[in-house]
Formats: structure tokens, sequence, C-alpha cells
């Protein structure tokens, strides 16, 4: 009976020892990146923000962020490099897995069948993308615009800056500036900051609004450190040159799949030939649907979270 006690206190005494020296490790030894990375996770969700803050002070907090920020984006997209030639209606879905998390790749040829579509009761009420892929009776689609939900119904249904849906403005936060993601007239995906006036004679027809760009012009904006975001599922859209959109999806908050950084996304758009790439909504949201099935496994423990919009393909 002594014998089997003392394994047992040796086991706890090993466990406890293990998780203290483990997190001694990451946030005051040589281990960098994993505690930028824990650090720029915490502090870009709603909710747990403190955990950065018990193990280090707003000191060093504020120079992790710092680091690892996207800094000002001087380049201004030029839509006119954008050649649309793709008139095949092809789709491909690709499987994207690393050691750290796993997705999917949407590549759509033909960018004009790529729309924004959004919930029954926009403003009001959110639904889950595979019922706004329905009700468009479309082939698939990522979630896309960010949102707060609403006090009462807590359901996804109140859109943040702007949405536009064939040609017309259908929400409107009345912002100065819009940080724009959208497609115009030429079939070409628009992404930056632009007040209302400005898009008006841009001849946006589908458009909603998150940040940060990726890609512009074939550049990454991000050059130093993971953007800033950390590591939480993700979703973002990018186009090719000669006008092929790219939807991608990265699951995460699981065992199989962390989660990917906003570098994360860059590089692999990147390396699928967007020439302009945006971030958009991720965390619990993060979802895509293709051919009837919700193909990724969302964050949220219900299932499909209730968004307001999506870019859905018709």
């Amino acid at each position: 009976m002594k014998a089997f006690k003392k394994v047992i206190f040796f086991i706890i005494f090993e466990i406890i020892f293990c998780s203290i020296f483990g997190i001694y490790l990451v946030f005051y030894g040589p281990f960098t990146n994993i505690k930028e990375a824990f650090v720029t996770s915490a502090m870009t969700t709603m909710n747990h923000k403190y955990l950065a803050s018990i193990f280090l002070n707003d000191k060093e907090i504020e120079k992790i962020m710092a680091k690892n920020q996207m800094g000002a984006l001087n380049e201004k997209e030029n839509e006119n490099d954008i050649r649309v030639n793709k008139k095949d209606n092809e789709m491909e879905l690709i499987d994207i897995n690393t050691n750290k998390f796993q997705g999917y790749l949407l590549k759509v040829d033909n960018p004009s069948r790529v729309k924004v579509g959004t919930s029954e009761n926009l403003g009001e009420g959110g639904m889950p993308l595979s019922k706004i892929v329905e009700k468009y009776r479309a082939s698939g689609g990522i979630n896309a615009g960010g949102f707060s939900d609403n006090k009462m119904t807590g359901n996804g249904g109140t859109p943040t800056g702007l949405i536009i849906e064939d040609h017309e403005i259908k929400y409107n936060e009345k912002l100065k500036k819009y940080p724009l993601v959208g497609f115009n007239d030429k079939n070409v995906l628009i992404i930056g900051d632009y007040t209302l006036n400005e898009i008006e004679k841009m001849n946006i027809r589908d458009a909603i609004s998150f940040s940060p760009p990726l890609i512009i012009n074939g550049k990454k904006m991000i050059k130093n450190g993971d953007g800033g975001w950390g590591i939480a599922p993700r979703t973002a859209i990018g186009q090719t040159k000669d006008g092929a959109v790219l939807m991608l999806v990265v699951d995460g908050r699981s065992k199989d799949s962390l989660g990917a950084t906003l570098k994360d996304l860059q590089d692999i758009l990147y390396d699928y030939g967007a020439y302009n790439a945006v971030n958009l909504d991720g965390g619990s949201s993060a979802t895509m649907n293709y051919c009837g099935k919700t193909v990724n496994k969302p964050s949220d423990i219900l299932g499909e979270r209730a968004i307001p919009s999506a870019f859905i393909v018709k």
C-alpha cells in the first residue's frame, strides 16, 4: 500500500513539476515563437485576453503585439493587372494539410460565379453557411464579413461595415472608410479602405467589409512576425492574375488542427498563385460548403455558426 501511495505521489509531483517547468520555458525560456503565438492568440480573442496577462506584464505584451502587427499598407491595388480570361465553370477542392493545421482551398475558375449571399433577416439574425448556400441554390461558399451577436438572441445578426449584394447596399454601418472586400463589374477582386463615395463610383457588384490585406499586386504584406492575430481557425479569399478565385478555410482549436496565423494564410494563397488576397472573418465562423456539404470542421461547439454574410459560388 505504501509503495502504491509513493507511486501516486511521484506521478502527481511529476505532472505538477512538468506543467510549471513547461510554462516557465514557454514564457521565460528560449521558445520565443511559442510565447508570441500564445500572446497574439489570446489578445485577439474577445474573452480570453486575461490568459496573456497572467504570465506577462502589459509592457511585454505590447512589445510582442507591436513586433507581430502588420505595418501601414502603402501598396495600392492595381486592378488593371488582373486579366480575367477563364470562361469555364470549373471548381477544384484542394486539401491543405500541414503538421500544424488542416484546411481546404476551393478554386473557382470563373470569378463571375462568386457573389455575396446574406441571411434571411439581415441585421436581426444570421444563418448557418449551409442555409445561405441553400437559399441561393449555390454550389458552395465560405463565410465572409464580420459581425456582432444580437444582444437579445446572440445569433450573429449584426454585420460590421458594409454589405453590397448585386449592386445593392444591403447593410451600411456608416463609417468614414470601409475595409472593402468585393468584386466589381469586371469580376476583379477589390481590396482596400474606401469611402462610400469612392465605392459608389467603383461599380462594385458584391462586397463585404473585412481586413487585413495579405497580398497586394503580387506582394506579401506580412514581412515580419505572424501578422499579430495569433493562431485560430481562419478564412480568406484571393484572386490569381488570370482571374480565378481562391477561397481558403483552415480549421483550428482542436487536437487535429491547432489553427493558422495570418502569415500562414498569406503563404498558402501566394503559393497557389494569388495576386491579391485578404483575410476574412475567422474563429468559430470559419466554414466552407462544397456541393451541399460542410467540408471542414467548424470549431463552434454547436456546429455551424450563424453568420450574416458569405461568398457563395452560383
